[in-house]
């Protein structure tokens, strides 16, 4: 067997490792989306081969490796060739289409799950029929007949295997699409969390074919197979194990854990790395290339998501970055005899950058430009409809048998009727989750059904109560009001009697018995207007009568009241009033009502000797407070809220206190409340108690809002 025979055999089976890169590409992206796009990522990969392959084959090559014109800007010759039938020429040209292949498809990675299928077909064959075969000319150009055509190629600049001429160049595409489709729905913003590929032995699967068609890739570069190749394929090896060890590494200390995503982009990642370079450097050197591009990886990442840039397989990271990385690392790695005539590392890193910006100017600013026109004849993300639904069902009608669960199941969600069971599609895993997910509906539909029973049983009791209770507060109200009459009949012929010097008769003894009338008749008198009272606000029917009231003045008049009876205990009453006290609007017979309940009260538990306060001040809020407070027999925590019920007694200690029905704090409390303001009691047995009625700012007419603390600190 001859040399060309070899050759041409050697180029024939690396063409077919770089075409075994195709499913490795469609495994990994299937791997990390969502089961509801895997059919689009993978018919994406089948199409994007179909489509570069004839796009390169009829425009691509010819722009790429014809004769160059412009002074190396582009060839213009060998369209749609035959390669004039040289089987060297035939090797060459199936070789460099499957290279145009992995160019390409390197969009369909990072644009996945948001894409629409029309426009991603549109974008590939601009990059293969215009992006990737220009720039590949600039450094390419003249490579198969060993002449450096291309402008780029003649400055000395070097990319063996395609670092960037494919890997930068796919990578700069995919960048411009990600910022004109955007990031995938519920990615980032409010709520924002990562999305989990559904099926990371498959990604992991796509990793190590990609691994495998690299060798293909890198040693069919030489297209030879010479002494060389050897040193290639180690180098190749070498590259990709080292970036996953740093994508490992990187990742266990950043993030305390080795995380999936970077351990499967790390290895494709020093694989870019070293392919511009992997036949001028050493294996060590090859390790460390490789190594510090899946640093690069991992960091282009990490920076991609401070952006809000969604790449959902890393696609530019690994294949950008690293590819920029790699490039340069030929003039800092580089055996220099392979460098530009005359030149040293630094002029051949200049070189070596020169080539990237180049890269990056036509790359970047043409798919930016095409995919911008395109977007807006024919938009190039699918609604957000279809995104919810997923590509596969939106683009292809293509259903699978999670999807279809998930897509019952999401039904149910929207319409509330868990009633229904989701259908069981046999023998499939998802048919498993359907059954148990019904086991459970049944169990929910049961809960349910009971829950409901005791709910109606619940609505029925509640309603039997209501009507009890309107019918005990109607009967309260009729007994209030019929006891009211013949009670003013008592109470006025009391006052008659007792207004006499002697009393009936002329016997004094008589006038004491008509003042303990009088004195019995008022007393009864109150607790039928505090149960009439009480009554008319659990029936809803207590109208407050608002008008302006000077605050000062009702709080000196209650004081006036209660002043005799704390003096015949010889209590200390101490009233104090802030400074310009607002008026505010509100019930003045209510609010005199809430005074006098709580003042003698205090009055009533404070034994002989003590102090009853009542302050009004205006809080640093705005809100206007009325403080009653005294040194009286007080009442534990947890009794606090016995006392605001109805008809309550609080002990035995306070069972001991005649005239208590315990109407008077329960009333307080719904007449404080009908003027949307608070009560609040705090007391501790042997030290007293403190009532604070704070009633809204939106209550004062005039007077300040919010006055001086040292003001409202007053007493």
């Amino acid at each position: 067997m001859t040399s060309d025979v070899l050759d041409i055999a050697w180029i024939a089976l690396c063409t077919i490792l770089v075409l075994l890169m195709q499913p490795g590409f469609g495994a990994l992206e299937s791997g990390l989306v969502r089961t509801k796009n895997t059919i689009n990522v993978a018919i994406k990969n089948i199409a994007d081969l179909c489509i570069s392959s004839l796009v390169f084959w009829a425009l691509g090559f010819g722009v790429m490796f014809g004769a160059s014109a412009a002074g190396g800007l582009v060839g213009t010759s060998g369209f749609a060739s035959d390669a004039g039938g040289s089987p060297f020429a035939v090797a060459f040209l199936l070789f460099q289409l499957a290279f145009c292949g992995a160019a390409t498809t390197i969009l369909s990675g990072a644009v996945a799950e948001r894409m629409r299928f029309a426009g991603y077909a549109v974008a590939v064959a601009l990059v293969a029929g215009l992006i990737y075969p220009v720039f590949g000319h600039w450094a390419w150009g003249g490579f198969d007949r060993g002449e450096a055509a291309g402008w780029l190629a003649a400055a000395g600049f070097v990319d063996f295997a395609g670092s960037t001429v494919v890997h930068s160049v796919g990578g700069w595409v995919a960048l411009a699409a990600l910022l004109i489709v955007g990031p995938r729905r519920g990615r980032f913003g409010p709520g924002g969390r990562p999305i989990e590929g559904q099926n990371i032995p498959l990604a992991a699967l796509g990793c190590f074919l990609l691994w495998l068609g690299w060798f293909g890739f890198n040693g069919g570069s030489t297209l030879a197979l010479d002494a060389s190749v050897p040193l290639i394929l180690l180098n190749t090896a070498l590259g990709g194990a080292a970036g996953g060890i740093a994508t490992i590494s990187a990742s266990w200390i950043v993030d305390r854990r080795p995380k999936v995503g970077m351990i499967v982009a790390g290895p494709i990642g020093g694989l870019v790395g070293v392919t511009a370079n992997c036949h001028i450097v050493t294996p060590a050197e090859a390790a460390l290339i490789g190594a510090i591009a899946g640093a690069v990886t991992f960091a282009g990442a990490r920076l991609l998501e401070r952006l809000g840039i969604d790449d959902a397989v890393a696609a530019v990271p690994t294949h950008l970055g690293a590819g920029i990385w790699g490039t340069l690392a030929v003039a800092l790695f580089g055996d220099p005899a392979a460098f530009a005539p005359g030149a040293g590392r630094l002029d051949q890193l200049w070189i070596q950058a020169t080539g990237i910006a180049a890269a990056g100017a036509w790359a970047f600013g043409t798919a930016w430009i095409g995919l911008a026109l395109v977007n807006r004849v024919m938009p190039l993300r699918v609604g957000a409809d279809d995104e919810e639904i997923g590509l596969n069902m939106a683009e292809h009608g293509a259903g699978t048998a999670i999807n279809d669960l998930l897509e019952a199941m999401e039904s149910q969600r929207r319409s509330g009727d868990f009633t229904e069971r989701v259908p069981v599609e046999p023998e499939t895993e998802a048919g498993r989750i359907a059954r148990q997910y019904n086991l459970v509906l049944n169990q929910v539909n049961r809960e349910t059904r009971k829950r409901e029973s005791l709910v109606d049983e619940l609505q029925k009791a509640k309603e039997a109560a209501e009507t009890a209770n309107q019918s005990k507060s109607q009967f309260l109200a009729t007994m209030s009001h019929e006891l009211r009459t013949p009670l003013n009949a008592i109470i006025g012929f009391s006052e008659l009697l007792s207004d006499e010097v002697f009393g009936p008769m002329g016997n004094p003894k008589y006038k004491e018995y008509a003042v303990d009338i009088l004195s019995s008749g008022q007393h009864l008198l109150s607790l039928v207007n505090d149960i009439l009272d009480l009554s008319k606000i659990e029936a809803k029917k207590f109208d407050l009568q608002e008008e302006p009231v000077a605050v000062g003045e009702l709080v000196n008049s209650v004081a006036r009241i209660v002043r005799p009876k704390a003096a015949e205990k010889s209590l200390d009453l101490d009233t104090r009033i802030g400074p310009d006290l607002p008026v505010v609007r509100a019930d003045r017979r209510a609010l005199r009502q809430i005074l006098l309940n709580l003042l003698s009260n205090s009055v009533k538990f404070t034994e002989a000797g003590g102090t009853v306060g009542l302050t009004a001040t205006m809080e640093p809020d705005g809100r206007l407070a009325l403080i009653v407070s005294d040194t009286g027999i007080g009442m534990a925590k947890q009794d606090i809220p016995r006392a605001m019920e109805p008809f309550s007694q609080i002990g035995a200690s306070l069972s001991n206190h005649p005239g208590g029905t315990g109407l008077g704090l329960p009333l307080t409390r719904s007449l404080v409340a009908l003027h949307g303001g608070t009560l609040v009691l705090t007391s501790e047995p042997g030290h007293g108690t403190t009532a604070t009625v704070r009633l809204p700012w939106d209550r004062l007419i005039d007077g300040p809002t919010r006055i001086p603390v040292e003001a409202a600190a007053i007493g």
